[in-house]
């Protein structure tokens, strides 16, 4: 059965993400309403002004001029997003304004096609189901190259699993290979890919996103290799070798030689570890971007970003949640600061690293979780930012999405007695120094987190419970921990947060045996089954329920321990306008949207 189906605006629900993230958001008093009051609201939300209307976005037209400096937690590392190294957060606010890609999704959690620089993109078969991406005539990268279909197909290739060692390992090394490892890809010409799934993928249009199309030539240019066209599984090794190394780590850092830009801006500067700056792309083929220049600078203390705002050294930040922040933010909205903020996607969480042999115990995963109390973390750390801040009871929903259900109100926080009855009934026994042991290996764990005042409290509360519990937790704060250390599985327990998208099929990518972001080695056959309905069914009902089936099977393996959600919060300056936060890209989502007054 052939079937055209051209793309259309979809309205979609919230999910876990594929991006990790440093940061969250800040809140304020709920009894507020932002737009220069403040608390928790989605006034704020627009679509974007470049929401045409029928299911495409072009960067709208608007007054040019003016600089602007958007503070963020961490510094830019690499450009290329996609590779498991790389992929974080901070990355994305800088690589929002350079990396095109062929949807995008707006603030209201839109799909829309990115026409300034797609044709189209469509469904031309249902079985088997193949995709046409068609690209726009005349879109080049900011070196004038071609931004064409070998671009796509490197993107492809590089998440495909096709390309092994000699002995079968892995060669690429992508954050996530979750609808390309289903797919053959070709190219019709030099503007169309086309895509033929080996079975039914229905988050087709979050392929190609995460700011992965790369340029092709620039890999051709650094590893000699003639046509990535030409790259398949069988394929020269040592081209194989080549084109992998370099996709891996080639683009880490700063070299605008090798970095050009396919959207509105490209790299003009940067100071390792403070900032990036970028300018307007003069090859850009949609409307120019608002501001002439846009400074990421790298400011890790909330506290100092305000005070940065305030002495107009920078004009946007999105700092973190604290009662302390929310007050001088909203303080300053008398000096013509915007204070917004909204209910997040991003989520906190504690991830168990099963690669640690004691924790393959299920009386200690249990035990932890048992001395783990959410609701503590949320009453002191959250509830004077957002009064109605609750512990998150899910790893794959948010509350406000069909079929959430709370799945660990009766695993944690159950206190210390409960705790110790746990081990003792496992065969720990309680040491001279109240820490429980079993064979050898003392209940201790450390928990590894980015150098953040809510993390470093959230572990000093989890310290005085488990403590009592005979459960020793050990901090250790890492500014670069989400750099490499995680990805390499460099822990006990992971305490970051993933921020989400509107595509359910990339939760494959965390919770799946063998997953790309699955870094602590959890294993769970029946979900990584209920994860294969997840991708490939059409049927929403059928997607939740499987999700539903995933989330029950973790939550029983105590493997992760969800927390909170996080608010997200920005402000800015009064010469800033139109500045919004989507979900999982941030504050620079639509910064070509931005105009700057005097």
């Amino acid at each position: 059965m052939r079937r055209t189906r051209s793309v259309a605006a979809v309205a979609v629900t919230m999910s876990a993400a594929l991006v990790l993230s440093a940061c969250g958001g800040g809140g304020g008093d709920s009894d507020n309403n932002g737009g220069g009051g403040g608390g928790l609201n989605d006034s704020s939300a627009t679509g974007g002004k470049g929401n045409n209307g029928d299911g495409t976005y072009n960067v709208p037209e608007v007054e040019q001029g003016g600089d602007v400096t958007v503070t963020h937690d961490a510094a830019y590392t690499s450009y290329n997003n996609g590779a498991r190294s790389a992929n974080n957060f901070n990355n994305t606010l800088v690589l929002n304004t350079m990396i095109s890609e062929p949807f995008v999704v707006t603030d209201t959690m839109e799909i829309l096609l990115n026409a300034d620089v797609m044709e189209s993109a469509e469904v031309t078969s249902e079985d088997p189901q193949v995709v046409e991406w068609k690209i726009r005539e005349g879109v080049t990268w900011s070196d004038g190259e071609p931004w064409d279909c070998s671009d796509f197909y490197l993107s492809w290739f590089s998440k495909s699993r096709l390309a092994t060692t000699e002995d079968g390992g892995e060669l690429f090394a992508p954050a996530s290979t979750t609808g390309y490892d289903i797919m053959t890809g070709s190219c019709e010409d030099d503007r169309t890919f086309v895509g033929e799934f080996s079975e039914t993928y229905a988050d087709w249009t979050g392929l190609f996103g995460s700011k992965a199309i790369l340029p092709s030539h620039i890999l051709e240019q650094e590893t000699g290799i003639e046509d990535v066209l030409e790259l398949s599984a069988d394929s020269p090794q040592e081209e194989l070798d080549a084109a992998a190394e370099f996709w891996n780590e080639g683009w880490n850092g700063f070299n605008p030689d090798l970095m050009p830009s396919s959207g509105p801006y490209m790299f003009d500067s940067w100071q390792q570890g403070t900032s990036v700056t970028v300018v307007r792309n003069p090859e850009w083929i949609g409307n120019p971007g608002g501001p002439d220049s846009i400074t990421l600078q790298n400011i890790a203390d909330a506290n100092a970003q305000v005070t940065a705002l305030q002495d107009q050294q920078v004009h946007v930040i999105a700092p973190q949640a604290n009662s302390e922040t929310a007050e001088q933010l909203q303080a300053l909205t008398s000096q013509g600061v915007t204070y917004e903020a909204k209910a997040g996607l991003t989520f906190e969480h504690l991830d168990i690293n099963l690669a640690r042999e004691k924790f393959q115990d299920l009386a200690l995963r249990q035990a932890f979780a048992a001395c783990v109390d959410r609701e503590e973390l949320v009453d002191k750390l959250l509830k004077s930012v957002d009064p109605e801040a609750a512990p998150l009871g899910s790893l794959l929903f948010l509350p406000e999405e069909p079929g959430y259900e709370d799945l660990y109100s009766d695993i944690t926080g159950q206190g210390a007695d409960a705790a110790k009855e746990i081990l003792e009934e496992g065969g720990w026994t309680q040491g001279s120094d109240g820490v429980y042991e079993k064979d050898g290996e003392r209940a201790s764990l450390t928990i590894s987190h980015t150098a953040l005042d809510r993390r470093t409290d959230s572990v000093a509360l989890i310290q005085g419970t488990c403590a009592e519990a005979g459960i020793e937790v050990i901090n250790d704060t890492d500014d670069n921990f989400l750099d490499t250390r995680v990805s390499e599985g460099d822990y006990d327990v992971a305490l970051f947060a993933w921020v989400g998208t509107p595509y359910k099929a990339s939760k494959a990518s965390l919770y799946s045996i063998g997953g790309g972001q699955n870094w602590s080695g959890w294993e769970n056959q029946e979900a990584t089954d209920q994860f294969e309905t997840v991708k490939n069914s059409l049927d929403e009902d059928e997607r939740n329920a499987a999700l539903s089936a995933a989330d029950k099977a973790y939550a029983e393996d105590v493997l992760s321990i969800p927390l909170f959600q996080v608010p997200d919060a920005w402000a800015y300056a009064e010469n800033v306008d139109h500045v919004t936060y989507q979900g999982s890209d941030g504050v620079t989502w639509n910064a070509a949207e931005w105009e700057v007054t005097s």
